[in-house]
């Protein structure tokens, strides 16, 4: 399958859901965005990363990094190779130089892994065609909150019960309606329930 490189181009709190954070992957050369919610601790260790902040004590991608560096092990590249009800799902190609190994992992820590071992980014076509929302207009960067939230030192975990934003009401023109407005005004996190929710439908 044809793989699509991706760099991390936005990075943003939730506007609906509390300890939530929305990442942005966009398409290298392309103008597709692939919106994924985060839970708070793996944002900040993102943002940290990107930041080059160094916390007071590492934080548990940090330790994994340093385990990795003292046994010779890298992270070659990091693929989102499916997605499902919702869902990603990542895997972390390492190698010791001789020998590469796949390793299963939520697409979160593989993410604030990659940005650690500099390593590349990928998905498939196919979840880009399925999840991907496309821009219009000049190309730009949404990291405007990525230095709060590094210095963030309170995080809080996600929660099942969480709140969801009620679209049950909403026809399928209302909603591509709405997912047109999201994306018109960058609210990425929000764009992710809608194109979500008509995919769910899609498939109902």
């Amino acid at each position: 399958m044809k793989k699509v490189k991706l760099d991390i181009v936005g990075l943003s709190y939730s506007q609906t859901q509390s300890g939530a954070y929305a990442l942005v992957l966009g398409e290298v050369n392309g103008r597709r965005r692939l919106p994924i919610i985060i839970g708070a601790f793996e944002a900040q260790a993102i943002a940290i990363e990107i930041e080059k902040m160094t916390p007071s004590r590492p934080l548990t991608h940090d330790l994994f990094k340093s385990m990795a560096d003292t046994f010779h092990i890298g992270i070659k590249e990091i693929i989102i190779y499916n997605l499902v009800d919702g869902v990603f799902y990542a895997k972390l190609i390492c190698s010791d130089g001789k020998n590469t190994h796949e390793v299963d992992a939520r697409t979160s820590d593989a993410i604030a892994l990659a940005v650690r071992f500099n390593a590349m980014i990928y998905t498939y076509e196919f979840i880009l065609a399925s999840a991907g929302i496309v821009i219009e207009g000049n190309d730009f960067l949404f990291l405007e909150n990525m230095d709060s939230i590094a210095k963030e030192h309170e995080t809080e975990n996600l929660s099942g019960s969480t709140q969801q934003p009620g679209f049950g009401d909403l026809t399928l023109d209302e909603l591509q309606q709405k997912l047109q407005e999201a994306i018109a005004e960058e609210a990425y996190e929000r764009a992710a329930r809608l194109r979500d929710e008509l995919n769910k439908r899609s498939k109902s």
